[in-house]
């Protein structure tokens, strides 16, 4: 009887969240910032050629991993694999996606803006509350040339759980010891100093607002918002701003069959240091709670749209497509996905 209970109970939780056996005209999705100028536009798109309406929250990616734990929607979206904890949590196997790349790019507030580099120990000693003024010596020495003003850096972090703050966290951890016993790596985490920004967009707003300004967003919030964008230095030496290009060869690497790949830090000499895949996230096994099949067939059909058709409309939203042999990962694993033990797509 107890079973019997608790399995109307979950049934009833799915269709007051829009999940029902009914025809499926819509989807909920719920997750990162980072991609997010890329997933309203494909599922822009999707709609005009499927007719499915996909209502996708942008709250961070630790909110969209809790609301898959939760099973509150069809597919969390994270810049970040789950870690141990989540896993144990969500209980059930969890499939991550990979759907596009992105650089986080480094962006500030001056006058004139003009083009700055930045090495490794500059970032993370920004971070660390070491370098407060922007005619810092070290700021100096890597930008000779440039007259800086004797500002104060205002240091603007995430303040939610964010998949681009634990890529650009994992950056910090490998280019700095300190940085890495101190603080570490995590969506997360105490910050050492700075004002938190909510979403890619409240980090960005902070830093246009706030002269001396600096912080760490998802290249096409700063492009779009017409900000400047470092060049950092990659392992070679070489200052390399963002672009398509410098992205496309930091994500020259073999993926793991999970999917689950770093690729900060890249050894590329060509590269961008802090690059990342994002990834759809959802259960492989899909029917929990009483979820109908039409249901889950309208997510996977989705999914395999967006690392295929979707690819498209990557690069004008400055997102790098997926590589050939990440595609084809992505048929192996989203051909994975299970109904009662059985194969969906």
């Amino acid at each position: 009887m107890n079973k019997i209970i608790l399995a109307a109970a979950a049934f009833l939780l799915f269709a007051s969240a829009g999940f029902s056996a009914d025809k499926v005209d819509s989807l909920l999705g719920a997750g990162a910032t980072f991609p997010y100028p890329l997933y309203s536009k494909m599922f822009e798109e999707y709609y005009s050629v499927k007719q499915m309406k996909i209502n996708y929250q942008a709250i961070g990616s630790g909110g969209g991993i809790q609301q898959l734990i939760s099973k509150t929607v069809d597919f969390g979206a994270s810049d970040a694999p789950m870690n141990a904890g989540e896993k144990k949590a969500a209980k059930d196997e969890v499939i991550h996606i990979p759907t596009c790349l992105g650089a986080v790019v480094l962006t500030y507030n001056l006058p004139g803006n003009p083009q700055l580099n930045f090495t490794p120990a500059i970032v993370a000693d920004i971070y660390l509350g070491k370098i407060t003024k922007w005619n810092d010596p070290a700021i100096i020495a890597a930008n000779k040339g440039t007259t800086l003003p004797d500002t104060p850096i205002t240091v603007v972090h995430r303040s939610d759980g964010s998949g681009t703050t634990y890529t650009f966290s994992g950056y910090l951890t490998a280019v700095s010891a300190e940085w890495a016993s101190k603080v570490g790596q995590g969506k997360s985490l105490n910050w050492p100093v700075g004002i938190g920004g909510k979403g890619n967009p409240g980090v960005t707003a902070y830093i246009k607002q706030v002269p001396g300004g600096f912080g760490y967003v998802e290249q096409a919030y700063a492009v779009q918002n017409g900000m400047p964008m470092g060049a950092l230095q990659n392992k070679s030496g070489k200052f390399i701003t963002a672009s398509l290009e410098s992205v496309m060869k930091a994500a020259d690497v073999d993926l793991p069959a999970n999917g689950q790949a770093s690729i900060v830090d890249t050894a590329s000499p060509e590269g961008y240091p802090i690059c990342t895949f994002t990834w759809i996230i959802l259960y492989k096994e899909q029917s929990f709670g009483g979820r109908p099949l039409n249901r889950v067939k309208a997510t996977v059909d989705l999914i395999w749209w967006m690392v295929h058709e979707g690819q498209q409309y990557n690069e004008a939203l400055l997102y790098g497509k997926l590589p050939p042999k990440a595609v084809k990962l992505d048929e192996d694993l989203i051909n994975s996905v299970v109904y009662h033990g059985k194969q969906v797509h």
